[in-house]
């Protein structure tokens, strides 16, 4: 089996929480994350949206976008509408190959408001997922469509976060959804890893390995403490530096035929946790747990 290794730039600048950020170009980022040893980047603010101009900058590199943030309103919004706003991205996308848009509902969303307690997430019942599962099927069928498929990333403090959440999706939804699967996000959710794979494993088409510090995480006052301050806090961190099994998850993931991106996204406080050494660990483990589970790592 094959895989390839990306990383998002969120280790390096923070889309959410700005003061998160090292004070790096897109191409001092792109230079250490190929230092790192990853063939594949997801994109971020800092990345221009031409094609014409990101291309030469990746090939320079030797990097490629391995998918990138779509920021989706579709649980309150009209898919119509959802066309026009990724248009663009998707354009773009397009032009650099990229295997996937991950969606990210942001209607409802309380990840990026540092005065929203965990606690106050908005919390969908089964009707309205059932809904919501209608439009976003609708959405990603036409995507697929037009050549560039999304993958759904379930997300903590968004509508769709916790293990039951993505059950009731994946169950009112069709093929046409892809699944984001984001370790470290279930396990923060209390959500068995594993087990998301097994029910799941058919709608997986992407993957980010972040890994998490159970103690943060366990330390957290959901009452009173936002998903802003957790990450602050560095509840988030790369494979080989926190809490979780990768060597179990990893095998899961390839008994059940899996191949494409494993890619680190870990947000973290750059100035605490340097952007290229902790590539380097996560990059370090991804081969050492892909070894183990049998998998050929490209590039």
């Amino acid at each position: 089996m094959k895989a390839k290794l990306g990383i998002a730039p969120i280790a390096w600048w923070n889309d959410d929480l700005a003061e998160l950020s090292d004070d790096v170009s897109l191409e001092e980022c792109l230079l250490q994350a190929r230092q790192a040893g990853f063939t594949g980047i997801e994109t971020g603010r800092r990345f221009p949206l031409d094609p014409n101009e990101l291309g030469p900058i990746l090939t320079a590199h030797g990097i490629q976008v391995c998918g990138g943030w779509f920021s989706g309103r579709l649980l309150d919004g009209d898919i119509e509408a959802e066309k026009d706003r990724i248009a663009a991205q998707m354009a773009l996308f397009k032009a650099m190959d990229a295997p996937c848009i991950v969606y990210g509902e942001t209607a409802g969303t309380i990840q990026g408001d540092r005065n929203a307690p965990l606690a106050t997430r908005l919390r969908l019942d089964e009707d309205q997922i059932k809904a919501y599962g209608r439009k976003m099927t609708a959405f990603g069928e036409w995507c697929a469509d037009q050549g560039m498929p999304i993958s759904y990333h379930h997300h903590m403090a968004a509508p769709i976060e916790s293990e039951e959440d993505v059950e009731l999706l994946m169950k009112h939804s069709g093929e046409g959804l892809p699944l984001l699967y984001d370790a470290g996000h279930m396990a923060f959710a209390g959500g068995d890893v594993l087990r998301v794979i097994d029910r799941h494993h058919r709608r997986i088409s992407h993957v980010h390995t972040k890994d998490v510090r159970r103690t943060v995480i366990d330390g957290l006052d959901r009452t009173k403490e936002s998903f802003l301050d957790a990450v602050v806090k560095g509840a988030f961190t790369v494979p080989g530096d926190g809490s979780l099994d990768f060597v179990a998850i990893v095998r899961k993931l390839a008994g059940y035929g899996y191949e494409g991106w494993f890619v680190v996204e870990a947000e973290q406080d750059p100035l605490k946790s340097p952007p290229l050494e902790m590539a380097r660990i996560g990059h370090a483990e991804l081969l050492r747990v892909m070894a183990a589970s049998g998998y050929t790592v490209e590039g």
